[in-house]
């Protein structure tokens, strides 16, 4: 079982930037791949970006490729999100996940989830 908690959300004009982290617990997450997905209201949970658990290799949405940065603190157990250049289209509910598997850019891969972050973007 892992426990994850996100913090870091909260409200930034078009152009800002955020650092969202997913503190996790229970069980080290440097033995899970790690995910941050997004929902926005009326859409499906889509996915943002990803570490993989032994590599380190990281994945992003064409969405946010060169303006986010995932990484992760194996010392602290926290994986980050880091996100440049913030627009209008960014806001949504930021939620971290980990998964047993390699890596995943799929919700179904993942298999525990933190309870979210708003992240509000103003034009």
């Amino acid at each position: 079982q892992v426990q994850l908690v996100e913090s870091g959300g909260g409200l930034v004009q078009t152009g800002g930037s955020l650092r969202l982290s997913c503190a996790a617990s229970g069980r080290t997450a440097s033995n899970y791949a790690m995910g941050w997905f997004r929902q926005a209201p009326g859409k499906e949970r889509e996915f943002v970006a990803a570490i993989a658990r032994s590599t380190g290799y990281t994945y992003y949405s064409d969405s946010v490729k060169g303006r986010f940065t995932i990484s992760r603190d194996n010392a602290k157990n926290t994986v980050y999100l880091q996100m440049n250049s913030l627009k209008p289209e960014d806001t949504a509910v930021y939620y971290c996940a980990a998964g047993a598997s390699a890596y995943g850019l799929k919700t179904s891969v993942y298999d525990y989830w933190g309870q979210g972050t708003q992240v509000t973007v103003s034009s």
